[in-house]
């Protein structure tokens, strides 16, 4: 888990980044996809992030990650739905796993300071709890045993709220901003 911001961390964490999180789990179900779709099925659970899904400051590589991983595994998805294959990302929230302690360390500019400052008040003040890691299995198995699993599912309480936010923000952005989607289009406006 590559921490940093983006201006710190280094060209070699972050090529070992996306081999770790994006381009190793790309060859592995690479591997795994003829034999499943001979079998006529299979599950292929992923284990992405709740920042995959949102970037927080001083995680945007290791999260860049992770999103490489979400669109990945999301195009897998509708492109083997007709073997009998199922994807599902998995999305942690916190957990103790020794994951952060770990990992690569950037350079620490003074200048992003107060950003990692903020970050850590905004963790410490917020509903996140660490999960307990050994009930990830109950998890884990229920999700192997649905028939029709979903493409995503987070593991850990707390993350809902914080998502729905993000995503009301984006869409609210969004709309504010569509007079320039509009005048990108061009004459060819519908």
């Amino acid at each position: 888990m590559l921490t940093g911001a983006v201006e710190e961390v280094t060209e070699e964490h972050t090529r070992a980044q996306m081999d770790v999180n994006f381009f190793g789990t790309l060859w592995t179900t690479r591997a795994v996809l003829p034999g499943m779709r001979e079998r006529g099925g299979g599950r292929i659970m992923q284990v992405s992030s709740f920042g995959g899904l949102m970037a927080f400051p001083t995680m945007g590589l290791y999260q860049a990650s992770k999103r490489a991983l979400e669109a990945m595994s999301q195009s897998l998805a509708a492109e083997d739905a007709g073997h009998g294959i199922h994807v599902t990302l998995i999305e942690p929230l916190m957990f103790p796993t020794g994951l952060a302690a770990a990992s690569p360390r950037s350079r620490q500019d003074p200048a992003y300071a107060p950003v990692r400052e903020a970050l850590e008040a905004g963790m410490r003040s917020s509903d996140f709890r660490p999960g307990d890691p050994a009930a990830t299995a109950a998890a884990l198995l229920a999700l192997a045993d649905t028939p029709e699993p979903p493409l995503r599912v987070l593991f850990g309480a707390g993350g809902l709220p914080v998502l729905r936010a993000e995503y009301e923000d984006r869409l609210a952005a969004l709309e504010e901003w569509d007079h320039l989607s509009r005048l990108a289009q061009g004459s060819r406006a519908a």
